[in-house]
């Protein structure tokens, strides 16, 4: 099989909260691969710029485009910028998060389960519908969300996260087989552990517990998404669709 068919040129992608952790590396990724990027952030400006520099410094071509992805006039802006700098947007990676902290139900209020249903169902819904008016008309298009391993495994005490990256699981399903028509694919990512920037707080013993599941008995990094990334967002992958690919090391074989 040719290599060519794993190439990304010509295309523009759009990578949600990309300004550091697993989102810069996938952007890193699919530039290498030939497509224009579009990287997204929203909080910290200076941690933005210093992405896009290191993004740059690859050879790559993108742009880094402030916007808050649960927020419908911010994407609608997102997207069309990301047009007007790059082109029309043909691959989406839905990969915006925000802090994670894990805690008993009675200790989380409403407010913050609306905010994990906010990332990880109104955003993708608000990107995607953004983004499928170019997608369609082209009839051919790469949605990717990025889920997570604790819905498979049912970590605790994490109900927030859980129940909203389980949404964003059946999301993924009901899209594929409604886009799939227009030759779009739609397919999910579940990362396991890996950690970044935002896991450097993290307890000693919760990292030991964790990485004693781990079957391939070591650390994922960042870059160990690239492969998955290449495969789901280019041609080689044509005919898959709804479908959720663990790259967590074979955590989730038990």
């Amino acid at each position: 099989m040719s290599t060519e068919i794993f190439s990304l040129e010509g295309k523009t992608a759009l990578v949600t909260g990309s300004s550091t952790g697993l989102g810069k590396r996938m952007a890193v990724a699919l530039g290498q691969a030939g497509a224009k990027v579009a990287m997204n952030y929203y909080n910290n400006e200076e941690r933005a710029a210093q992405a896009l520099s290191e993004f740059e410094a690859t050879g790559a071509e993108g742009a880094m485009i402030r916007a808050n992805v649960t927020e419908e006039a911010d994407v609608n802006r997102l997207v069309a910028e990301a047009g007007e700098k790059l082109g029309p947007i043909d691959i989406v990676i839905l990969n915006a998060t925000p802090d994670q902290p894990q805690m008993p139900i009675e200790e989380y209020d409403w407010d913050f389960y609306q905010s994990m249903l906010d990332f990880f169902i109104k955003s993708p819904y608000l990107v995607t519908r953004a983004v499928l008016p170019h997608m369609k008309k082209q009839r051919w298009g790469r949605i990717i969300n990025i889920g997570s391993e604790v819905f498979h495994l049912g970590v605790t005490p994490f109900t927030a996260y859980v129940s909203a990256k389980g949404g964003q699981n059946g999301f993924n399903r009901s899209l594929a087989h409604e886009l799939a028509p227009w030759n779009i694919t739609v397919n999910m990512i579940a990362p396991g552990w890996i950690p970044v920037e935002r896991h450097e707080k993290d307890p000693q013993e919760l990292k030991d517990g964790y990485f004693a599941s781990i079957p391939m008995q070591r650390w994922g990094v960042p870059e160990d998404l690239a492969g998955t990334i290449i495969y789901l967002a280019s041609e080689a992958s044509s005919f898959v669709t709804g479908q959720n690919i663990h790259v967590n090391g074979g955590t989730t074989v038990h």
